[in-house]
């Protein structure tokens, strides 16, 4: 197969040619390993590659599922298959191997995809932008200049780069859906239970990280969800599995819907102009589709917001951190993490349980003024990034941050996402626009909790009305 071909398929269309038996798993494995070949020093998104042994077959075909024999990979942050590494983009655990095959790689490979590599991600997924100590930055392909996003920022970048057509991804306060707009893909974060976890934690960060994936087409998105969604035996957070697919809900228009817009920073930050008049177009092609559209925002108390989430984030991964130093047998110091990874563990350690009860006082406030707010509309639209896509060096990972200070440097251009992981609410980022430059510009859209399918079948219009499926980044593989 031409990687040309290769790359230009989204992930349903390769199963498509795996399944008449035009191509096999290895041929379209041996595509992804070339074309990670061929754009890896100019984007770095891979941090680890374990392709198959080409002397057995990769997978069972005979379950027929619209994704099997389709290469994959997995986010190098805390899971991945039993026996094979995990660096979590930090010094700390260099060498680590993970323990257990996780729920979500295991239900990946249930549904025949295959994984071969490991993509980059922001020490312990707590950076909007993958710039590490351990691994270096992972760009753009869009820009050699300018941020692949994070924490996610190598899966975004694989995809966008034309490596893989999905890689898993992860999403506490933005991780899946500043990527995505980074790098020109399609980024759903579903609701909180939705995809989960397994046995052997509760959700991080208390229930606000949610895990899925970035991808090239909608219909990938919805098929993916369908093959790892539902609960796991006694699950108490999950959803039950839905009426119908995804795949089906993202090719059934929906009747017009009540849209609020929304594009001023919640963080009080200036406009960007560029964002703004984004957002505008956004919402009168909305308006031409039917929808009813609004200028409207749920009242996000930004400051105290910012507080909560900082003492949940620092005791969350201060817990985290502590824990897998002890299995380590390292310390954390700066001789092992990034300055702000350094901060929130050392403020983290401090947090009282009555500073978390107040946290989740403001979650629950937070869920109600959501839940009003989605009374009167179905949807919320927003851009993904409140700004121009940042340029990489804004972050310096050795400098000393407090978390007050990691999220307040991010907040500027992150500020209309991590209120929905707080919420639980689901969240698609898609490539609808560029700026002036030619750097990617993502619009986010918002739903109720559970309401994937809505999210789904609106995107699937926009991708009609605005496709991005032959915008190629000056690094794709070809």
């Amino acid at each position: 197969m031409k990687l040309s071909d290769y790359a230009a398929n989204d992930a349903v269309g390769l199963g498509q040619l795996v399944a008449s038996g035009d191509v096999t798993p290895l041929e379209l494995e041996a595509c992804a390993v070339r074309a990670h070949q061929q754009v890896a020093d100019r984007v770095n998104a891979v941090v680890g590659l374990h392709p198959t042994d080409p002397e057995r077959v990769p997978v069972d075909l005979t379950s027929g599922g619209p994704l099997a024999g389709v290469p994959t990979m997995v986010k190098d942050l805390f899971h991945g298959e039993a026996g094979l590494p995990c660096g979590n983009g930090s010094r700390l655990t260099e060498g680590w191997v993970v323990p257990y095959t996780s729920t979500i790689v295991a239900r990946l490979k249930a549904a025949g995809l295959v994984s071969i590599g490991r993509t980059a991600t922001s020490e312990f997924g707590i950076m909007g932008t993958t710039e590490t100590l351990a691994n270096g930055q992972t760009r753009s392909p869009w820009s050699a200049n300018h941020m692949a996003g994070g924490s996610s920022g190598g899966a975004a970048a694989a995809v966008g780069a034309g490596v893989v057509p999905v890689a898993l991804a992860s999403d506490g306060g933005g991780s899946i859906r500043i990527p995505a707009s980074a790098c020109g893909v399609v980024g759903l974060k579903p609701s909180a239970g939705r995809v989960p976890w397994g046995y052997v934690t509760k959700e991080p960060l208390l229930g606000w990280a949610v895990q899925f994936a970035v991808s090239r087409s909608v219909r990938d998105s919805a098929t993916l969800l369908d093959a790892l969604c539902g609960p796991v035996l006694g699950d108490p957070f999950g959803f039950s599995l839905p009426m119908t697919t995804y795949a089906v809900a993202a090719r059934t228009p929906t009747g017009p819907l009540r849209i609020a817009y929304w594009s001023d920073p919640w963080s009080g930050d200036a406009s960007d102009p560029i964002i703004t008049e984004a957002t505008q177009r956004t919402a009168e092609l909305l308006e031409t589709m039917g929808h009813v559209v609004e200028l409207a925002t749920p009242d996000v108390q930004w400051d105290r917001y910012l507080s909560a989430m900082a003492n949940v984030w620092a005791a969350t991964n201060a817990h985290t951190i502590d824990g897998i130093a002890n299995v380590v047998g390292r310390e954390v110091n700066e001789a092992t993490v990034e300055g702000s990874t350094l901060g929130i563990v050392e403020h983290g350690r401090r947090v009282t349980a009555l500073q978390l009860l107040d946290a989740m006082d403001l979650e629950t406030h937070l869920t109600y003024v959501m839940a009003e707010f989605f009374q009167r509309f179905d949807v919320l639209l927003t851009p993904t990034l409140a700004t121009v896509l940042p340029r990489l060096g804004e972050y310096d990972p050795r400098a000393y941050m407090t978390p007050e200070e990691t999220f307040m440097f991010s907040s500027r251009w992150e500020c209309f996402l991590p209120v929905f992981n707080t919420t639980g609410q689901p969240a698609i980022s898609l490539p609808l626009h560029q700026s002036p430059d030619g750097l990617p510009i993502g619009m986010q859209f918002v739903g109720a909790v559970g309401r994937e399918d809505l999210l789904l079948s609106l995107a699937s219009t926009l991708e009609e009305a605005l496709p991005w499926a032959t915008r190629r980044p000056p690094v794709f593989a070809t």
